[in-house]
């Protein structure tokens, strides 16, 4: 089956579209990348979507507006990305959404929103539309993340050693082979937050770590911020903006008048290195393999590097999964096990009573590829996933 993976994450610059080849033999899913597109979200949407994120308030008018230009723009990535990449022959769509709230409270996750009408989507392709992946596993008493650590299992497996999977994108999140997964804290979201902060919104993000590389980690900052009681938390965790935001970095920076911008942004670097570092070593990981637009950043790579002394670093492309879309083509794969009535989840990566099918299904202009199959096999899953070669296209 060929499907469509659509992914923005907590960074919210871009929507990717990944296209896959799917197939399932026996105990054993294949992957081919087809290749990815990234949209840029326009300024005035994302300027709007940033207005209306936690900590700031907002009204249901804005949310339902947020709802439909969110889809709209999901639904010219897939359009895009069946053309470019499918040769119009996609069968199915996959849309995460864009997050705008994950309601955690001490350890518990009692709701998550994302946004992204797939309506939207099924109209513009005609193809069948699988979202809304994370409310059933919250309602399994799940944490609805990291939804990506099934990907991350099954991707590693055989591997020797205790290899980990790390992703760094807003937030950093890691999957141990033993199925402990969890939010590690800040990837990019309070780096991001600093430089959008200290160029006046001029740039979102630190751009191959340039601003870090001109700076000096600052320790007693450093130290307070590593007080955050999040850290401290058992697996399974999980965590976003709702507590990273610019506030959170405002607020700890009171007391610290003067600091230079590249010193700043080089703390944070160092934050994000070490909490990550720190999960690694808890669970007494041998090999890291890393994904997500983190891994573009060097100082923070290199940092990563330090911290970890003899822990290698790989990205995810030597198993085959472009590490640039790992997260678009996680969700590919999450859409395709709904339809054919697998589950999605990890009970023990996520906390959840259960493995759940997960998503809403929303019909193409011809019902749904085969129609829908029977999930009467819903504890069955594959327990192996391959990455064939692809000839990935931009």
């Amino acid at each position: 089956m060929r499907v469509i993976g659509l992914m923005s994450g907590t960074s919210y610059d871009a929507i990717d579209a990944a296209a896959a080849d799917l197939r399932l033999d026996g105990d054993t899913l294949t992957l081919k990348p087809l290749g990815l597109v990234s949209e840029p979200y326009d300024d005035a949407l994302r300027e709007s979507l940033a207005a209306a994120l936690p900590p700031a308030t907002t009204t249901l008018a804005e949310v339902c507006r947020l709802d439909t230009r969110i889809g709209q723009a999901f639904a010219a990535a897939a359009l895009g990305a069946n053309g470019r990449l499918c040769d119009g022959r996609a069968e199915l769509v996959a849309s995460h959404g864009q997050t705008v709230y994950h309601w955690a409270d001490r350890g518990t996750v009692h709701g998550t929103l994302q946004i992204g009408q797939p309506a939207w989507i099924a109209e513009a392709t005609g193809l069948p539309v699988v979202a809304d992946f994370r409310p059933r596993d919250i309602a399994a008493g799940g944490q609805g993340a990291p939804l990506v650590s099934l990907v991350d299992l099954l991707l590693l497996r055989g591997r020797p050693g205790t290899p980990v999977a790390l992703n760094l994108g807003g937030i950093a999140n890691l999957t141990a082979p033993d199925g402990t997964a969890f939010d590690t804290g800040p990837a990019g979201a309070l780096i991001d937050a600093a430089v959008r902060d200290v160029s006046g919104g001029r740039l979102p993000y630190d751009v191959d770590g340039a601003l870090a590389s001109r700076g000096t980690v600052h320790e007693p900052l450093l130290a307070r911020l590593l007080d955050e009681p999040y850290y401290a938390l058992p697996a399974p965790k999980t965590t976003g903006k709702e507590l990273f935001h610019a506030g959170y970095l405002r607020e700890a920076l009171a007391g610290f008048p003067g600091l230079r911008p590249e010193d700043i942004v080089a703390t944070l670097t160092r934050l994000t290195a070490r909490t990550v570092a720190d999960a690694v070593r808890a669970v007494h990981a041998t090999e890291v393999i890393a994904a997500g637009g983190g891994t573009r950043n060097p100082v923070l790579m290199g940092m990563l590097g330090d911290e970890l002394g003899g822990v290698p670093v790989r990205a995810s492309d030597v198993l085959g999964l472009p590490s640039a879309a790992k997260e678009a083509y996680a969700f590919a794969v999450l859409g395709f096990l709904t339809v054919h009535g697998l589950p999605g989840t990890c009970p023990t990566s996520t906390g959840a009573r259960r493995a759940s099918l997960l998503g809403s299904v929303t019909p193409g202009r011809r019902g749904f590829p085969g129609g829908m199959p029977s999930v009467g096999g819903v504890e069955r899953g594959p327990v192996r996933m391959v990455c064939e070669p692809g000839a990935p296209r931009r």
